[in-house]
């Protein structure tokens, strides 16, 4: 299995830096390519998956600084890049993010909006290959599924957006609704997920095979009222149950071994990008959030950039002082040394003393001595964090001696989360008991005590607690009703900001075809 995954990163990485990978999207004109045309390539398995791999390419963008996943998990009450002195504040672009004032000639917003039509562009360009090719329609559908999960996060970001599917058709597109482009989604799904393959193996490690795919519709479909106005948890429960009921996927017992430096043998994860150190790289959250004495923590081999923390309230969720202490003395990288039941997801957590000393101790908007200690408490968003402020993020492990690419793989999709959806599905639909019982689930599995009883609060807090900074905070925000805050350094402010702005550049190009994104309230 480990020799096809390398495989499948390989091909990543080859056709990552191959010309004919469209780079962004400003404009939905693009140019058609011969270079693979039909009679001078899919000759073979092997070619088949080689084009398969273009399509792939664009998710190696997840795990970087200033794009999709940045976007979002900043806009919510996880994360937040504090200004320190001089680092990091980066012309105010994170604060915008954090402080919901985001502009349309946002950084993070305009990359968030290319990357994903990258991936439009690139499944659009492969679809049309493919379909001369006689006996491509499992390919075909691989692609249109991946496509739709592009249109998910453009749609889920951006409101109402230009829908482009055919790739000889070079014409501006005007923005189509958002609930268009919901039932757009489905459909394309609806149609695709028969003919995906079933096979959970080697062989479709990292690609989107039949549960992948429902697991998207189900993400879909739990958000429904939000996109259409009409929720769906009917079928977002039968979706989860016809993953659930395929016996192929279960939890870890140990809920760090889903992020481990070599996560690829975890029967949890659904679906997820491939990430190599030497052969797929770009996932590099060692950098962007450990401080720059890290590097002798972790014995790394480049200087990270002490960036991304942990909202202290967000941390201190996991904590209860009477029925779950927490770590309240001294604690080592997300481990307590004091007494009384431990939430497991303190993995999450890079926080306390570091056993390394901070060379830049004593500087101004320091006041935590020489000594690398990483605390909750952080004093200011902006203009002088301290620079050892804020429980950094650690769910997935960092490798001694790492490089500044890592070889975990990202999950897009886990077990975990299809079992909270399941439930959220029963607590919406007058079923609390049976979602009480399997949100227990997922209690049991961290460690701690078991709720008696749910409400919209403690709920969406045991969703944060299990998915935090896997992508899903800002949905589960606006889908609950809590998006608009406020918290800790965000004022309150309103439901027209649960979409981003579309990019300046974009409407340089085709102002005259776009209309006003609707804004559909939960």
């Amino acid at each position: 299995m480990k020799n096809l995954i390398m495989n499948i990163k390989k091909l990543i990485l080859v056709f990552a830096c191959m010309v004919f990978i469209v780079p962004a999207c400003t404009n939905l004109d693009e140019e058609l390519y011969d270079t693979l045309a039909a009679e001078n390539f899919f000759q073979s398995e092997d070619e088949y998956i080689a084009a398969l791999g273009q399509a792939y390419s664009n998710f190696t963008m997840w795990g970087s600084h200033a794009n999709v996943w940045s976007t979002n998990e900043l806009s919510s009450d996880e994360l937040v890049v504090p200004t320190r002195g001089g680092d990091w504040y980066d012309g105010g672009v994170l604060l915008q993010v954090h402080q919901h004032t985001y502009t349309p000639d946002n950084g993070f917003v305009g990359n968030a909006w290319n990357a994903l039509y990258a991936g439009v562009n690139t499944t659009n360009r492969l679809i049309y290959q493919f379909s001369s090719v006689e006996g491509a329609e499992a390919y075909q559908a691989e692609l249109r599924a991946i496509r739709a999960f592009w249109y998910y996060h453009l749609m889920d970001m951006f409101g109402n957006v230009p829908l482009s599917i055919d790739f000889t058709d070079t014409e501006a597109k005007a923005n189509t609704s958002r609930a268009s482009v919901y039932s757009w989604i489905m459909t394309e799904l609806d149609a695709v997920i028969p003919l995906l393959t079933d096979a959970k193996d080697a062989s479709t490690y990292g690609r989107m095979n039949k549960w992948a795919a429902l697991a998207l519709r189900h993400k879909l479909k739990l958000n429904a009222g939000v996109y259409t106005g009409s929720p769906d948890w009917a079928g977002a429960k039968a979706d989860a149950d016809a993953i659930i009921n395929s016996g192929l996927y279960s939890l870890e017992s140990n809920y760090a071994a889903n992020f481990k430096v070599d996560n690829s043998g975890s029967a949890e994860n659904i679906f997820v990008v491939p990430y190599d150190k030497v052969f797929a790289g770009g996932f590099n959250w060692v950098q962007m959030t450990l401080h720059y004495a890290s590097q002798n923590t972790y014995n790394l081999q480049a200087q990270p950039w002490n960036g991304y923390a942990t909202v202290e309230d967000f941390y201190n969720s996991y904590i209860d002082p009477v029925g779950n202490p927490g770590p309240q003395g001294t604690v080592y990288k997300g481990k307590g040394t004091d007494t009384g039941t431990l939430d497991s997801r303190l993995s999450n957590f890079v926080v306390g003393p570091q056993g390394t000393d901070d060379p830049a101790g004593g500087e101004a908007g320091d006041d935590d001595g020489v000594g690398l200690n990483f605390t909750p408490y952080i004093n200011s968003i902006w203009p002088d964090a301290c620079r050892q402020c804020g429980a950094r993020v650690g769910k997935y492990e960092y490798e001694n001696g790492g490089t500044p690419n890592m070889s975990n793989d990202w999950v897009l999709f886990r077990y975990a989360d299809i079992l909270l959806g399941k439930a959220e599905a029963h607590y919406r639909t007058g079923d609390a008991a049976g979602a009480l019982g399997i949100v227990n689930q997922i209690r049991a599995r961290a460690g701690v005590d078991p709720y008696t009883s749910l409400d919209d609060d403690n709920l969406l807090a045991e969703r944060g607690r299990e998915m935090y900074v896997e992508n899903v905070r800002r949905q589960d925000l606006i889908r609950f009703g809590k998006f608009e805050g406020p918290w800790w350094e965000m004022t309150a402010t309103g439901t027209h900001l649960r979409i981003f702005p579309i990019p300046k550049s974009q409407m340089a190009v085709s102002y005259t075809h776009l209309t006003l994104p609707t804004i559909l309230l939960v």
